[in-house]
């Protein structure tokens, strides 16, 4: 018997699936606190040159702030004058022998009232070496990758419970021994490699949950474990707030992982990696088990002969053989790119927005859970191209919109661009939602998880561009610095979701299933696009297991 008709005679999402839903879900609020702990970790304080062995950001009396006077220029940031943060004087001023020669600093003071300890503060990722810090960013999303193409390859071969092991083992090593990291290089690494098996824990994981849950929940499972993301990331922003020291908080957030080893007495293997693999009578155990849980009888006979429904695939450059298909493909590639790309890299932004970083990545969180709650609401009333285009355009244009406080506006304003960069999180974390329920509708059977693999592809590649244009300005500098990565991020958006306004909706309509029918799709109308009555087809969200994978890979 097809493995797909024992699962719909044991329940789509039964007790047995909620359970191991939950439990699938630690690991999500756990990725959440260490994915971007960063943020808090590679934050710049301000600073300025060292005048020597016992100076100190703080001023500690009269001569001192007379001395600094004396050592330190000023500089103009918009309306307000600063003491210069990468240069002093050659030689110290003084009333009668003015000399305005300065000098590159070699040591720096930070201020902390804000941290205690930062690695930027630690190892001196400032002024001529600050893009080190765009460099260990990017060694997070790298990471990313590696865990989604590497484990996730080994996870098909070997089994999803025994890579989720060693990958247990792994990230609580890895994540540990990355609070004592001597250089920024060894961090790079260590971070890039507890990143990678941070992630294949939780696609390993996530991937079983999906295969032993029915059709008709997988869009609800797997858009509302992004919620528990959101609760990793308010855990994160308490703990830190708390933890003003960089390796505390980086050991903080890393010792729950070894609580993965509890789930090697829970978790069970996939049954429908088992059949794939001919260990059939171990498949039938682990279905048993489902079956008591759930309370269902398995009829006499049911079990034997279990076989999976074998799908057609082919590559995704079948989607290339026409200008149409052709076209909503790079379309359907680049808001992947692009949503990625925001979305991390707002979140990132939070270090160079002005006011209390702490207060910034709440709120931040707070816009992000609330475009999670709008898009379940809404995905189904208003259709996939409405919600996708009106995230990316409305994002958008609220962040190339902060060009005008910063140009026509003074330091007073400053609450206008953090507003701003709000709504633009907003857009991008709600379109982060849509887009991969979007594309598993848009592309045909035949091609769909090749489809989503690209897709996913083309995210982490986003992902990794996206410390860079975050650290813009920083890298720039000038009246700019806060706008100029908000501008360029918005007018990336605008870009993807005037180009979405192209695609055809699939709200309602059948799931292409052959090259032919994507070709269609445009002129495809809900009379001749009705779904079946039938359980199996009963919701234009009923896709392969498949195509859940891009939201494992989001975390």
């Amino acid at each position: 018997m097809k493995f797909d008709e024992v699962l719909a005679h044991l329940g789509d999402f039964g007790w047995y699936q909620k359970r191991l839903y939950f439990l699938i879900c630690l690991p999500a609020i756990m990725s959440g606190l260490q994915a971007l702990s960063v943020v808090f970790q590679l934050d710049i304080p301000d600073h300025r040159c060292s005048l020597g062995v016992n100076d100190t950001y703080q001023v500690q009396d009269a001569h001192h702030s007379s001395l600094i006077n004396m050592s330190i220029p000023w500089e103009t940031d918009r309306d307000k004058q600063v003491l210069s943060s990468c240069k002093m004087y050659q030689y110290p001023q003084n009333g009668s022998q003015p000399n305005n020669l300065t000098t590159p600093c070699s040591a720096w003071v930070f201020d902390k009232s804000t941290y205690e300890s930062t690695m930027i503060e630690e190892f001196n990722i400032v002024c001529d070496d600050s893009i080190w810090r765009s460099h260990a960013n990017m060694a997070t999303f790298a990471g990313q990758m590696g865990g989604t193409l590497i484990m996730g390859l080994l996870s098909d071969i070997f089994g999803r419970r025994p890579v989720f092991m060693f990958n247990a083992l792994c990230v609580a090593i890895l994540s540990i021994s990355t609070a004592y990291s001597p250089s920024v290089y060894v961090y790079m690494v260590l971070r890039a490699l507890s990143n990678m098996t941070r992630v294949a824990c939780f696609t390993s994981s996530f991937v079983l949950v999906m295969e032993l849950t029915g059709p008709s929940r997988r869009v609800f499972v797997g858009i509302i474990v992004e919620v528990f993301w959101c609760i990793g990331l308010f855990a994160l922003s308490l703990v830190a707030y708390f933890v003003r020291n960089w390796q505390h908080l980086q050991l903080i957030v890393a010792c729950p992982t070894a609580l993965y080893f509890l789930f090697y007495w829970i978790l069970p293997e996939s049954p429908r990696w088992l059949i794939s693999r001919g260990r059939i009578e171990e498949a039938q155990a682990v279905i048993k088990k489902v079956a008591e849980v759930n309370r269902v009888e398995l009829p006499d006979g049911m079990l034997e002969k279990l076989t999976l429904d074998d799908e057609k695939s082919v590559r995704v450059t079948q989607m290339f053989t026409t200008p149409y298909l052709l076209f909503i493909t790079l379309v359907i590639f680049y808001n992947w790119f692009v949503v990625s790309m925001v979305y991390y890299g707002l979140g990132l932004n939070v270090q160079n927005l002005s006011g209390d970083i702490y207060l910034n990545f709440t709120i931040a969180n707070i816009v992000e859970l609330l475009s999670y709650i709008m898009c379940v609401t809404l995905l189904d009333r208003l259709g996939r191209k409405f919600l996708q285009c009106g995230c990316m355009l409305s994002g958008g244009i609220a962040c190339v919109a902060t060009l005008f406080p910063v140009i026509f506006g003074d330091s007073s304003l400053d609450w206008v661009t953090v507003a701003l960069s709000m709504i633009g999180k907003f857009g991008a974390s709600g379109a982060f939602a849509v887009v991969y329920v979007y594309t598993t509708e848009l592309f045909p059977t035949m091609v769909r998880n090749s489809g989503l693999g690209v897709s996913s592809f083309c995210a982490r590649i986003g992902a990794m561009v996206s410390p860079y244009i975050a650290d813009l300005g920083v890298t720039i500098g000038g009246d700019l610095k806060v706008a100029l990565p908000l501008i360029v991020f918005g007018g990336l958006s605008i870009a993807a979701g005037v180009l979405a306004l192209f695609l055809p909706e699939t709200l309602k309509r059948r799931l292409p299933e052959t090259i032919e029918d994507a070709k269609n799709m445009r002129k495809a109308t809900k009379t001749n696009y009705t779904l079946s009555k039938s359980p199996e087809k009963s919701s234009s969200t009923d896709v392969t297991l498949e195509n859940f994978k891009s939201t494992a890979n989001s975390l």
